[in-house]
């Protein structure tokens, strides 16, 4: 039996989703129908809505389904700035942490190659922490010409959880929305939408315990938006397409089910991520740990570690072969031939951030998985060292 140690890129869907969402899709029905089945469905999809918005402290209104977390990214940075940029075209500039997934990232810089955007990259610290004076001045400098700012909850490789309290008071002295993907954070810590003055907060379902293909953006009541796919006009205009009654469904489940669950889930996530720290350091005295000291200002269940000498993938592969599932980092940049843009913003060399892994843990995780980590990666390490130097020689 495997180690599953990569919650951060997915994590098991919960019986009770399962069960769920099965019944739905023994159910006949489309929601935008008006006869019997459709109306049916509809009720579903509502109900489901309402369950996201409880769960989130947001209204059933300000909850648009979508296909996952980077549709749900492309609509807050898309959607934003062309409405934006519509009522004033000085508003061309978008301000994005420069430790921002690439569902942020890549459709930043494609607004800066195709509509004239200018993408400005936010420094943050050695710990992956934005620097909120940067922010102030980025803005500050010129407020009428920015479109909005995207800043995350948490941060997916590093786990680092960001000020995002601060960068909406900073953004909000110029009217200025702030977009957050807070795919890592929701289920992990407390997540209000309403609370936390962002006007849109992307969230997905398979990191809750829902299935992969379900997730949200959550819009404030009165934020203009402009629709990135156009058609049936369904989702209050903003995102067309036929909605799957039995993805909202399951989504509206795990989100209630993850939230209601976070605080014990989070407190014995910390106390195994804890227990795995001290393995790995214990086996491998060499290794670096990275994100925030801080256990207030990073995710409860995520572990990233360098390991000076090694590269990532091979740890990765020697790890999986000793039955402990683990990554790099991202699972959507997995197979690219470079080191991850986090580390590199963080101050890391391209030969360090090469030797990268990310142990993320979640609701199945147990004090044996921790074990199998603690007795497989001092081998691990000392196979991949010995397979470098005979390389260099």
């Amino acid at each position: 039996m495997s180690a599953y140690l990569d919650h951060a890129a997915t994590t098991p869907v919960r019986p009770e989703v399962v069960a769920v969402m099965a019944e739905e899709l023994s159910r006949v029905g489309n929601p935008s129908s008006l006869h019997t089945a459709g109306r049916a469905a509809r009720r579903v999809v509502e109900e489901a809505r309402e369950q996201v918005a409880g769960a989130l402290g947001a209204r059933p209104g300000e909850v648009v389904l979508t296909g996952g977390g980077t549709e749900a990214d492309n609509l807050a940075v898309k959607g934003l700035y062309w409405a934006r940029a519509a009522a004033d075209p000085r508003r061309r500039r978008v301000l994005v942490s420069s430790v921002e997934h690439h569902g942020v990232l890549d459709p930043a810089e494609w607004l800066a190659a195709e509509q004239s955007a200018e993408v400005v990259h936010l420094p943050v610290d050695a710990a992956g922490l934005l620097d909120l004076d940067a922010l102030r001045e980025a803005i500050e400098a010129d407020p009428a010409s920015v479109a909005l700012v995207s800043v995350m909850w948490a941060n997916n490789e590093v786990g680092t959880v960001q000020p995002v309290a601060e960068v909406v008071a900073l953004a909000a002295q110029h009217g200025i929305p702030v977009h957050t993907d807070a795919v890592q954070a929701v289920g992990a810590l407390p997540v209000d939408f309403d609370a936390s003055g962002v006007a849109a907060l992307t969230l997905t379902g398979h990191k809750l315990g829902g299935p992969i293909g379900a997730g949200a953006l959550l819009v404030r009541r009165g934020t203009p938006l402009v629709p990135v796919l156009h058609g049936g006009g369904q989702e209050g205009g903003v995102r067309s397409g036929s909605v799957s009654a039995a993805g909202a469904r399951a989504l509206g489940v795990a989100a209630e089910l993850a939230v209601a669950a976070q605080p014990a889930h989070a407190a014995r996530l910390a106390e195994l991520r804890e227990r795995l720290r001290a393995a790995v350091l214990d086996a491998v005295p060499d290794a670096v740990v990275h994100g925030s000291p801080d256990a207030d200002r990073r995710l409860p269940g995520l572990l990233h570690v360098t390991v000076p000498g090694c590269e990532g993938d091979s740890l990765l592969y020697l790890l999986d072969a000793r039955g402990v599932e683990c990554s790099t980092g991202s699972a959507c940049t997995a197979g690219v031939p470079q080191s991850s843009h986090v580390l590199r913003a963080m101050g890391l060399d391209d030969a360090t951030a090469r030797g990268a892994l990310r142990f993320s843990l979640g609701r199945t995780s147990t004090a044996a998985d921790v074990d199998a980590v603690a007795a497989a990666i001092g081998p691990v390490v000392e196979r991949a060292r010995t397979a470098g130097l005979a390389l260099l020689a």
